[in-house]
């Protein structure tokens, strides 16, 4: 046990360096000078730079993101004169692959030792991909209550022009919401112990649409020719918010919006790939949007990530038709 004269434990290279590693931080310096830099075993590889070969701060900003590096060479300028604590994050590039990274040291001549400064590099990937992931979901859950919003007015105005009294308007409006209810808890995941939630495309489907079906003679608006696939519990989830968006649009601008129009949503299953053609007609003329919402990237994000596949859109005048497709194996996730 080495200490020092007062009789606390010393803080050997040793011990600082299983306190670093301990913390996930990268050691370097940088003089400020000669623009050399200084890396230890963890930045070398936090870089992707070969270890042991000499490395320059102009080397290493080859490797920030484009959109960052402007930012980080200010920054890292700054650090020669500005005394005080630094901290900067900013993206590099590893190959096809993002990674964050946090610069912290402390600026000026007060941080330095023979005009060297010294700090940290932490990967903080992780971090970002949460913040990230937080900001979608607040984003998508702000989507989703004002489609709810959109869909209760809608339904509102169609039981009311469908209804010959006030009484035939509550309860069809009741039925269409407790519906929407039905189809809310089919797609909330499974809690506590057991298998996770399943259900046929089919089941899925039907519930999901449901409330936008002609109460007095379901089927007659919206015809549903689906083979008896399974949906896993995370692809239920997915899926269910693709056709929740497909329908809330529907119900806006499109076939379900008017009493005349139909929906007709068929599926064919080959070689490992699932296809489902949502068919649009007799509603108002379509147009195709000027840009992509908030809505359509969820969509196409939702599609590709969670289900392995992709969503294509005919804009055709006299009624919209989209083309699902989704892996086989993903849709049974």
């Amino acid at each position: 046990m080495v200490e020092d004269g007062s009789g606390a434990l010393a803080w050997t290279e040793e011990r600082l360096r299983s306190a670093a590693d301990a913390a996930g931080m990268a050691l370097w310096s940088w003089n400020i000078d000669t623009d050399q830099l200084a890396l230890d075993e963890r930045a070398y590889r936090l870089w992707g730079v070969p270890a042991g070969s000499r490395v320059t701060f102009r080397d290493l900003s080859e490797r920030i993101h484009p959109v960052d590096v402007d930012r980080v060479g200010r920054a890292f300028k700054a650090v020669r004169s500005k005394d005080g604590p630094f901290e900067i994050d900013f993206c590099i590039l590893d190959n096809d692959a993002h990674r964050w990274i946090s610069a912290r040291g402390h600026g000026g001549p007060a941080g330095m030792v023979d005009r060297i400064t010294f700090a940290t590099f932490m990967d903080i990937t992780a971090r970002k991909q949460a913040e990230e992931t937080r900001e979608m979901l607040i984003g998508e859950m702000s989507h989703r209550v004002k489609n709810l919003f959109a869909i209760t007015s809608a339904l509102t105005s169609i039981a009311a022009h469908s209804a010959a009294t006030a009484t035939e308007m509550a309860a069809d409006l009741t039925l269409r919401l407790d519906a929407l209810g039905q189809a809310h808890d089919l797609v909330l995941p499974s809690s506590g112990e057991g298998a996770g939630k399943t259900a046929t495309l089919d089941e899925l489907l039907t519930i999901l649409l449901a409330p936008y079906d002609d109460r007095a003679a379901p089927g007659s608006r919206i015809r549903l020719t689906l083979p008896d696939l399974l949906v896993g519990e995370i692809a239920i989830t997915t899926l269910a918010l693709v056709v929740h968006e497909l329908a809330t649009n529907s119900i806006k601008y499109g076939a379900l919006a008017t009493p005349s129009g139909l929906l007709d949503v068929s599926c064919t299953s080959q070689d490992g790939a699932v296809v489902l053609v949502w068919t649009e007609q007799g509603g108002p003329v379509v147009r195709a949007p000027i840009k992509q919402g908030f809505g359509s990237s969820l969509v196409m994000r939702s599609m590709s990530g969670q289900l392995g596949g992709s969503i294509a859109y005919d804009w055709r005048a006299e009624g919209m038709i989209a083309t699902l497709r989704m892996n086989r194996d993903k849709l049974a996730t």
